[in-house]
């Protein structure tokens, strides 16, 4: 099993890159509408992307998935147009996947489901704790393709300084075990490169293996093209940033380190960085 890597991106010349060296989806991401107001003064992405991204990035996509991340269930403002005309709008300019963040009630999630009506695949982005008291709920209805665990919003709901700890504190193993349970595909978080990260990215690579995760976000400490003009640059990271994910990948199959001992080792590091 290897690990499906998503990357955001509204650049062309990146994501064909990114696809070339084994990026399994590229990320196209719409949301916009209370983003900067719940992550406001956080080091996240907050890329606001068009429909016309959508456009340009499927025109260079050979064998990528193309998923588009929408903004929440909303109707029509003077700024922007109703949930109805986005996500049909998200679907005709070529998205594969469409995913629905920042959801609280059932009542979203079965809107959502009946606006895509099975037209593309849909993904659900787990990430208010109150999706997390709905989540049985969510799994009886019919429709859903995958769903994303995500951990910087989920940890802000939850009021955690750091957004690993719900890894450590067993809620992610709980949501990854009812999801499979159902025989949804999951994933959760992202990962940076190897040997980077607070929590160095092979303790969390290693988790996705032990709780049978399927993907996971390249974060923008991976590669972030927007600070980047040397193209050849970009390149190089992909090219070995991407084989050594994939390598230490490999090392997990064979289960080289027990992962019980890992799932320590993470409690460890992340008492550590909370003091």
């Amino acid at each position: 099993m290897a690990l499906k890597l998503m990357y955001i991106t509204n650049n062309p010349n990146v994501a064909a890159i990114a696809e070339s060296y084994g990026v399994d989806r590229i990320f196209v991401d719409m949301e916009y509408i209370g983003k900067s107001e719940r992550q406001g003064g956080m080091d996240t992405v907050q890329s606001h992307h068009t429909f016309d991204d959508i456009k340009r990035i499927k025109a260079v996509l050979k064998k990528s998935e193309l998923i588009v991340r929408c903004n929440p269930i909303h109707g029509e403002t003077k700024d922007y147009c109703s949930s109805k005309e986005e996500i049909e709008k998200i679907i005709e300019n070529g998205a594969d996947i469409v995913m629905l963040p920042y959801f609280k009630t059932i009542e979203e999630v079965k809107l959502f489901l009946s606006l895509v009506n099975g037209k593309v695949k849909t993904m659900l982005l787990i990430e208010t704790p109150e999706s997390v008291t709905i989540l049985d709920e969510i799994l009886c209805l019919k429709g859903i393709d995958f769903i994303h665990i995500g951990l910087n919003d989920l940890s802000l709901g939850y009021n955690k300084k750091f957004m690993f700890e719900l890894l450590s504190n067993g809620l992610v193993e709980v949501l990854c075990s009812k999801i499979k349970k159902e025989k949804i595909p999951y994933g959760f978080g992202g990962i940076a490169s190897l040997g980077h990260g607070v929590l160095p990215s092979e303790r969390i690579i290693m988790e996705h293996y032990r709780l049978e995760s399927s993907c996971a976000i390249l974060s923008r400490s991976f590669c972030n093209a927007q600070q980047i003009s040397d193209i050849k640059k970009i390149k190089n990271t992909f090219k070995k940033g991407i084989r050594k994910i994939r390598k230490y990948e490999k090392q997990c199959e064979r289960k080289f380190k027990p992962f019980l001992d890992n799932e320590n080792e993470i409690r460890k590091k992340v008492e550590e960085i909370l003091g």
